[in-house]
């Protein structure tokens, strides 16, 4: 991009629009920038902009853990340390199973240990195999397949009393 202009400004709206139409031109779903303290990250597919994808990760992790404790008020749900998240290590795609006609890796009620592969989440048309890293029993799934999911976002809730 060797017409940058003096002031450096990443932001300015021209320079956007030529990066919206170089993601198109070379199928880029994602495009962060940064200058100083400042970032815009531009996505494409099935989400429709960063603020969109940035904003409905807080609303799940609030929402699932206030579902299980309004379904299951017992005391052994609350028991700390009874419950462990699986979360993503990376940003991409997550797949519940390794191909559509596939049965998914896991599902509610079923037993995994530190091993397990869980999902797979594809980055940069790399598919991970993500492992549970802990035993116990799949108590909720937090994702739907295919969603596209963010570093640190809430996958899997593993129940690792039962």
């Amino acid at each position: 991009m060797g017409d940058k202009p003096e002031t450096g400004d990443v932001f300015d709206i021209e320079r956007l629009r030529r990066l919206v139409e170089l993601m198109e031109r070379h199928d880029l779903r994602e495009v962060e920038l940064r200058q100083g303290e400042q970032s815009i990250q531009l996505k494409r597919g099935q989400q429709a902009a960063a603020p969109v994808a940035l904003a409905p990760a807080p609303a799940p992790v609030a929402a699932a853990p206030a579902a299980a404790s309004v379904a299951a008020p017992a005391a052994p749900a609350e028991e700390p340390g009874r419950f462990v998240y699986i979360e993503s290590p990376m940003v991409g795609t997550f797949y519940s199973k390794a191909n559509p006609e596939a049965a998914p890796f896991v599902k509610v009620g079923d037993r995994v240990n530190s091993d397990s592969t869980v999902c797979i989440i594809e980055a940069m048309k790399v598919f991970n195999e993500i492992a549970a890293e802990c035993s116990g029993v799949v108590a909720a799934v937090l994702v739907e397949n295919e969603e596209a999911v963010e570093f640190g976002k809430k996958l899997f809730k593993i129940d690792t009393k039962a």
